[in-house]
């Protein structure tokens, strides 16, 4: 039968003993008890760390036999003195210490766990997911959601001390468009109708600015009925901010302040600010991407030009047809990438839609150039000059619309940094400002908007609402570190005409307006002042700063890839008679 802790108190964390020759009181799971005969060793762990027991023939013979029945996540309480190690291990901060035992409660028994709890465990994930609590005494993740909560209690010191107001906004929401899929509630009370999780307080923050509230913040809690990846769960956490009478350098710089205090103050690490910034059409023209990692070069270079007369006629017909030709080049990669490595290479690119990956190995004298054959005399060195590919140098080259060209390049560019190992050990931050109002959807054959409909455009952009969507950039900003979009956020319109005519430009009827905004755009009417916001993912942002692989590695409990937690069983059914309070009957779509 388990013992009772009975007045005994803990006097210290396991990791933080101190005070040789003092008597001291110690609680946790057992990581490991080596049983030499005469003595026992006892290695101890709470969430601080771990430290040596040191049980011998000194104490009485009862509690030397229990010693002898422990086993690992014994749940165990040990009061004895603190001395110096007789064997120092230098591997844990209490390396030179451990504690001689002189009464030892065995506080909860352990059956053998279904993995070993240690750092470098080879279990696959789903085991450990479903046994996540035990998962959950592994020191990583233990320190992962430490950090997770430093961060957090940085974010409110840093934004209480410059003005902002922390208030709480409902989680069950009206149903409005935001961009995914929401989660629904139906109601009991008011039979039919139903409430959303918020994807994000994106109305309630804005409708604080009309209250006059002027600077919010919020750790809000956000859901989305989105497929999941590394980088994403359906239910997640953003450091969730607005403010009133601001331009977009304001809120920037903000943010920029909030990243150096935070980095600091639970890294020990400087960000240099201002941050780079480049537009939305930068960004994609040097990286092919909207969240581009910094930590390398490699830009993208455009040889359109070059070959619109080309004697290879597939890169002449697809400049001349509107298309583009463009590249990337790898420094110093021709040795470490062979031929049947780029062929890899070639199958990545087809995966995500390339036609075909033209390619220049530049490993000898002369550079072997998969089209050159094709080629008229001199364009290779044009080509080679226009790309900036020397000897010892692998250039991949991709045709096609401007657009899929990019997006393709930029994956590719991506690959090869990771392949190269040529990523640095750094945080490469940027803002990515200037951000398309609008994107074409071809299936459709409707333009659709990027942001939500709150946005903001620029001003000399607001002409081209009804008449050309391709020109209309808007006044939102992402911040991005290598290569993991952290923040997303705008100004906002402010002005109920202007708000009910970007409604009209998103394809919404008055009907729909009314019914869906109709009490935003009603208080807008009673004036609004100028405001933006800002939303930073608290999960994402853990992850970077703990090198983390995974969202997963910084949620206590999370989901799998699809939507459900393995240790629960949620989502689950419920009872019949709760479905038929709420008028609601499950349909078979088998």
């Amino acid at each position: 039968m388990a013992e009772t802790l009975s007045g005994l108190k803990r006097t210290h964390y396991c990791a933080k003993v101190e005070g040789i020759g003092n008597e001291v009181v110690v609680m946790g799971f057992v990581q490991r008890i080596r049983d030499k005969g005469g003595i026992i060793f006892i290695d101890l762990r709470d969430r601080t760390g771990i430290v040596q027991l040191v049980l011998d023939e000194s104490v009485p013979k009862e509690i030397f036999e229990k010693a002898k029945a422990v086993k690992s996540e014994f749940v165990l309480a040990a009061k004895g003195i603190l001395r110096d190690r007789q064997s120092v291990n230098k591997e844990i901060p209490t390396g030179n210490v451990e504690i001689l035992v002189n009464e030892l409660r065995v506080l909860s028994k352990a059956q053998t766990p279904p993995f070993e709890i240690v750092d470098d465990t080879k279990t696959n994930e789903e085991l450990r997911l479903k046994y996540r609590y035990l998962d959950l005494r592994r020191s990583t993740l233990q320190k992962n959601l430490m950090l997770r909560q430093e961060l957090t209690k940085a974010a409110r010191d840093y934004f209480y001390d410059n003005g902002f107001l922390e208030i709480e906004t409902p989680m069950m929401m009206k149903s409005t468009p935001e961009g995914a899929r929401d989660y629904i509630i139906p109601s009991r009370v008011h039979n039919g109708s139903f409430y959303a999780l918020p994807q994000s307080p994106q109305i309630y923050k804005q409708l604080l600015m009309v209250s006059g509230f002027d600077r919010y913040i919020q750790i809000a809690r956000c859901f989305r009925d989105e497929d999941l990846r590394a980088d994403r769960q359906p239910e997640f956490t953003q450091i969730d901010g607005e403010m009133s009478f601001v331009e977009v350098d304001d809120i920037l710089e903000t943010v920029e302040g909030f990243i150096k205090f935070a980095f600091k103050k639970v890294l020990n690490k400087d960000v240099k600010t201002p941050i780079k910034r480049l537009t939305f059409a930068q960004a994609m023209n040097e990286y092919g991407s909207d969240k581009p990692d910094l930590r390398f070069d490699m830009k993208i270079k455009d040889i359109s030009d070059i070959v619109k007369d080309s004697g290879f006629s597939l890169f002449a017909d697809t400049v001349n047809n509107g298309g583009t030709v463009r590249g990337i080049v790898a420094k110093g990669a021709a040795e470490k990438l062979s031929r049947k490595e780029i062929d890899k290479l070639t199958e990545f690119v087809k995966g995500i839609g390339a036609k075909g990956l033209a390619y220049i190995r530049y490993l000898d004298e002369k550079p072997n150039i998969s089209f050159g054959k094709l080629l008229s005399s001199g364009e290779d060195e044009k080509i080679l000059e226009g790309l900036g590919c020397e000897k010892g140098d692998c250039a991949f080259i991709i045709a096609d619309k401007t657009s899929h060209c990019l997006s393709i390049l930029g994956a590719l560019r991506n690959k090869l940094g990771k392949q190269l190992n040529i990523l640095t050990n750094e945080f490469k931050f940027l803002w990515i400002t200037e951000m398309p109002f609008f994107e074409y959807d071809e299936e459709s054959g409707k333009w659709l908007a990027m942001h939500h409909p709150f946005t903001m455009p620029l001003d000399e952009c607001l002409e081209y609402l009804q008449t050309s969507p391709e020109k209309v950039r808007a006044k939102a900003y992402d911040l991005v570190v290598n290569g993991v979009e952290l923040l997303s956020g705008s100004i906002r319109i402010n002005d109920y005409e202007l708000q009910e005519k970007m409604f009209k430009a998103l394809g919404l009827t008055p009907d729909e307006i009314e019914a869906k905004f109709g009490f935003l755009v009603d208080a807008y009417k009673y004036g609004a002042p100028p405001h933006g916001g800002f939303g930073i993912g608290l999960d994402r942002l853990a992850m970077i700063m703990c090198g983390a692989e995974s969202l997963r590695d910084v949620v206590a409990f999370p989901k799998v890839q699809n939507a459900s937690e393995l240790m629960s069983q949620c989502p689950a059914s419920v009872d019949k008679s709760q479905l038929e309070e709420l008028g609601i009957a499950i349909k078979n779509n088998n």
